[in-house]
């Protein structure tokens, strides 16, 4: 159990979703307040409505606050906010888009005044939260601009940590949107985190193809050889332990991903649907922020909102996740704070050259 009992922010996402019904059923264990304290963004209306479609779980009584600032240790807190009026289950409606909006706002800037430790979302409908005041093409992009970083996206769970190079973009303009420098950097970044964040001592990375049969030798593309490749060894000479590019069907298909750390994905799809089928309560984590912020793996479900048909387990996993990470970069900055220079390290101790070494230590 955490001894900190950090605060945790959870969205309510779109009212018209499961995102409710996820998040009451994951509170509804009276061990989680004994984890973390939770501090939920949202509308109580909706929470009463969806508290009421729910026939086994044990209700959630929530202690309403103004902020995160002013909640109470051992209880389920609710920011009120993200008001839309009576839920819709399974209506994607500019009403609920903004009420969604609203609560992750509301979160971030609790998040940015350092009152939250991390936030959950529950899932909102890209098109739905579009207007004039957000026209980001999802969470990732909305807490990369927020707080000022190049967020990468990470799939986690206990068989799989995938990146990606690319996120939401069409696919027809994910060729030109990768480069040599990209895929370099994305590595970089990807061994951070999983060192960081995950408190992996020296990760191995496996790199995914881009082309099928990663291209053929060329006769089925080059950015294997052109881009890809080179990136691979750049970031190899650099200290990355990066291996590839992968056939993406053979790599997962033959469970050669389970010799790797992580994986590198070149698209969204590319690594979502492979890693959404081993890992079904996988958990969407944002890197390379100096924030923590994780999700489920899954969207609004709109055809089984309000049925009492949601399993909350991915929710569960993205809260845990959440607490994780925010204890292993605490971890990771006790342990790097005061690192020994490497002249430092060698002072207490000789050069040891060639002819120091016994004769029958030299080489021949």
């Amino acid at each position: 159990m955490s001894e900190c009992k950090l605060k945790i922010g959870i969205t309510q996402g779109d009212p018209n979703g499961i995102g409710w019904e996820v998040i009451l059923k994951a509170l509804s264990d009276p061990r989680m307040t004994e984890l973390f304290t939770p501090v939920v963004y949202g509308s109580p209306a909706a929470a009463a409505y969806y508290r009421n479609t729910l026939g086994d779980t044990e209700p959630v009584a929530f202690n309403t606050v103004p902020a995160a600032r002013d909640t109470r240790r051992g209880k389920a807190n609710l920011v009120v906010c993200g008001e839309a009026g009576q839920p819709e289950p399974g209506k994607a409606s500019p009403q609920a888009g903004r009420a969604a909006v609203e609560a992750l706002r509301t979160a971030t800037q609790d998040l940015k005044e350092g009152t939250l430790d991390a936030i959950v979302t529950a899932p909102f409908n890209k098109e739905s939260v579009q207007g004039d005041d957000f026209s980001y093409t999802g969470h990732t992009e909305f807490f990369g601009a927020e707080l000022g970083g190049e967020p990468m996206m990470i799939l986690c769970s206990d068989v799989l940590r995938v990146g990606l190079v690319t996120k939401h973009i069409p696919v027809s303009e994910i060729s030109r949107s990768i480069s040599r420098e990209k895929i370099v950097h994305d590595l970089h970044t990807l061994r951070r985190s999983l060192i960081e964040d995950f408190g992996i001592v020296e990760p191995r990375i496996a790199v995914m193809a881009l082309n099928p049969h990663a291209g053929d030798g060329g006769l089925l593309g080059n950015e294997e050889q052109e881009i890809i490749r080179p990136a691979i060894v750049e970031a190899f000479r650099q200290g990355v332990l990066a291996f590839g590019p992968f056939a993406a069907d053979g790599l997962f298909a033959g469970g050669g991903y389970a010799k790797y750390d992580g994986i590198l994905a070149m698209y969204h799809d590319q690594g979502l649907a492979p890693f959404k089928t081993l890992s079904p309560d996988g958990v969407n984590f944002t890197a390379g922020l100096a924030k923590v912020r994780t999700s489920p793996d899954h969207g609004t479900a709109y055809d089984i909102a309000g049925q009492d048909k949601a399993d909350a387990q991915s929710m569960r996993s993205a809260i845990y996740a959440a607490i994780d990470i925010v204890e292993h970069r605490r971890a990771w900055t006790e342990w790097s704070r005061n690192p020994l220079q490497r002249a430092e390290r060698e002072k207490g101790g000789r050069d040891i050259s060639v002819k120091d070494l016994p004769q029958t230590e030299r080489e021949d």
